[in-house]
């Protein structure tokens, strides 16, 4: 999910560049969204992990 965000984020630069906005701040928002999405499946995997090794040891 981090790969599709990134390239979301290069498809905007890009964009940017060449002056097509519309087409650059969807694909920003697109990018902000699926970072947004992949750091709270880290969270919750992070605490995950915290949980079950307080569990074993």
């Amino acid at each position: 999910m981090l790969k599709w965000a990134v390239i979301f984020l290069v498809i905007s630069l890009v964009a940017g560049a060449f002056g097509l906005s519309n087409i650059s701040a969807g694909a920003a928002m697109i990018a902000k969204v699926l970072f947004a999405v992949f750091f709270v499946i880290f969270l919750l995997f992070v605490g995950v992990a915290l949980l079950a090794g307080e569990l074993l040891f």
